[in-house]
């Protein structure tokens, strides 16, 4: 599946969840990396979120210990050039149409991402 998505500007609190040890381990084992600590937010159409949420059922499950919440993680490709994944957070602020990408680099650098700048997810 290809979805466009739009780059925006998150509350930057990626940045620490992706930081913390409980997630990064996890992270490495369930899809061969640890996260740079953010995440690029990207917003995506409704119709798009409908067909992300048919995918559940292939999603990985990372547990969070105590506070922290579980986050589902879908593989995907950023560009046609980076591999990633979206997060899915039990716990969060942002609407459906907002999702959270994460890679091993940071993103807005290795690909001079602004926001508003268009981007192509594929789901694998």
């Amino acid at each position: 599946m290809e979805i466009q998505g739009k780059v925006i500007s998150g509350a930057h609190e990626g940045q620490y969840f992706m930081s913390l040890d409980v997630y990064r381990g996890q992270f490495r084992e369930k899809i061969g990396f640890e996260p740079f600590p953010g995440t690029l937010n990207l917003e995506i159409n409704e119709e798009d979120v409908n067909q992300i949420q048919q995918l559940k059922g292939q999603m990985k499950s990372v547990t969070g210990q105590g506070k922290f919440g579980d986050v589902k993680v879908l593989p995907a490709l950023l560009n046609r050039k980076v591999e990633g994944a979206l997060v899915f957070p039990e716990k969060t602020h942002h609407r459906p149409e907002i999702l959270e990408f994460v890679a091993s680099q940071n993103l807005r650098k290795l690909l001079q991402l602004q926001d508003g700048d268009q981007t192509i997810l594929e789901i694998k």
